[in-house]
């Protein structure tokens, strides 16, 4: 139960912990940035007990995420309907991590407008080929299984797109799934770039669109897109939709392109 493992010693109070099953969660010499968000996500909630539903959030990448850290957070403003909130992680050089948490209640709608299905529906998980079977990063294998979301072998730009569910049996809450999930795939910038060389997320924002997802089989599609790419860095677009092709999260995020 790696995810049990990892959010366990987080209590609410400020302060030092060790991070448990650190190792199934790392991309290179860091935590896997859905996991380090989660940390954060959790350490805010276990704070603050009584918080409404997270709408949306800013995170920034500060430096790798190990297993010892420290942990902070703190409100900034409760209002009667949104209560916006930050936390951090530090380690041995200093801060890691920073976010912005913002929680609030549901309103009376004054409008509906949906989100927009995916374009070129993929089909569902199961009429998909397994995908990165014994490739990528450690986290990947050890927590996640992806099939194909868009045809193999065709030129889809600079997009990349995968159902991708996790392997462990756990009992997270929908929002925290989507937190965890929600960066899974790597920028669509690969799809561009000239030559092979290292990739670093710098900030992800976004929006949850339905905080009681629940999908089928634990299925998402998650879709990264690159906007822009030049100068070393590219501009992505961040998409989750269920099984029924129903858009759940709503992000941005900037990507540092070396090599």
């Amino acid at each position: 139960m790696t995810i049990a493992s990892l959010l366990e010693p987080i209590t609410g109070n400020p302060g030092s912990i060790r991070l448990g099953d650190a190792q199934e969660w790392m991309q290179g010499r860091t935590l896997y940035g859905g996991a380090s968000a989660l940390v954060a996500f959790t350490m805010a909630r276990r704070a603050f007990r009584d918080l409404p539903t997270l709408r949306a959030a800013q995170i920034g990448f500060v430096a790798p995420v190990g297993e010892e850290v420290t942990l902070t957070a703190e409100i900034l403003r409760q209002g009667r309907n949104v209560t916006q909130v930050r936390s951090e992680i530090h380690g041995e050089k200093g801060l890691a991590l920073t976010a912005l948490w913002l929680f609030a209640d549901e309103r009376e709608p004054n409008g509906t407008h949906e989100a927009k299905p995916p374009e070129d529906w993929p089909g569902l998980p199961d009429d998909n080929p397994p995908a990165m079977a014994g490739k990528g990063p450690s986290f990947i294998q050890n927590n996640f299984e992806l099939r194909y979301g868009q045809t193999k072998g065709e030129d889809h730009g600079a997009t990349v797109r995968r159902w991708a569910r996790l392997t462990e049996e756990h009992a997270l809450d929908p929002v925290s799934k989507l937190v965890l999930m929600g960066d899974v795939m790597p920028p669509g910038a690969m799809r561009a770039m000239q030559r092979l060389g290292p990739i670093s997320s710098i900030n992800w924002s976004f929006n949850v669109l339905d905080p009681q997802t629940q999908s089928a089989g634990g299925w998402y599609l998650a879709e990264n897109a690159s906007q822009h790419l030049d100068k070393g860095y590219s501009s992505e677009r961040l998409r989750m939709y269920d099984i029924e092709g129903r858009q759940v999260l709503d992000g941005l995020q900037s990507v540092a392109i070396f090599g």
